[in-house]
């Protein structure tokens, strides 16, 4: 942790600051990109809202209490930003998040950076069909292979309801995948 408060003094120092952000880049952009791509799914929006993220990170490093894990506070501004985006292009096109996301996963099999299979197309119609908060914790477990700790920091909800989310998204897309 020591070693986290001594990077966030570069990062806030203006004659550390460029080089200390190329590091948080390079240390941060692939795991970010990944944790957007399983929320928004689109490789283009996904770079939209990565570098949202990381003008948001910039621009409120210094509101960065040190609460949590950088990474944390990392991703749950990305986590916030992809779901502003989804509920954004949702409302301009006027419909609903839900349908949103079915669109969005119809066009995965044309994405040339969609590189699943037909399963991978199954799984993720069976995501959509989750309340956003089960779909969070899904996501981030599965895909991710976050420990529930480090959930429990960035979306800021208790482990015990963690698991309890994920059992039951569990369920549910196991219901889906068998019926349909």
């Amino acid at each position: 942790m020591q070693d986290e408060k001594a990077f966030v003094i570069e990062l806030l120092n203006p004659k550390t600051q460029n080089e200390a952000f190329r590091k948080l880049l390079h240390l941060y952009q692939k795991p970010l990109y990944n944790h957007i791509r399983n929320l928004v799914l689109n490789h283009d929006d996904t770079d939209d809202v990565l570098q949202n993220t990381f003008i948001k990170v910039f621009s409120n490093l210094k509101n960065f209490k040190g609460d949590s894990k950088l990474y944390s506070w990392m991703y749950r501004i990305a986590t916030n930003e992809a779901l502003t985006f989804m509920q954004q292009r949702a409302k301009k096109q006027g419909i609903s998040n839900e349908e949103l996301q079915q669109k969005t996963i119809n066009k995965l099999e044309t994405d040339v950076f969609f590189d699943g299979d037909e399963i991978q197309l199954k799984l993720h119609k069976a995501i959509a069909t989750l309340p956003e908060k089960q779909q969070l914790v899904f996501k981030m477990k599965y895909f991710e292979e976050l420990k529930y700790e480090e959930i429990s920091e960035i979306l800021t909800t208790s482990v015990g309801a963690l698991k309890a989310s994920y059992h039951i998204a569990a369920k549910k897309i196991e219901d889906f995948l068998k019926t349909n």
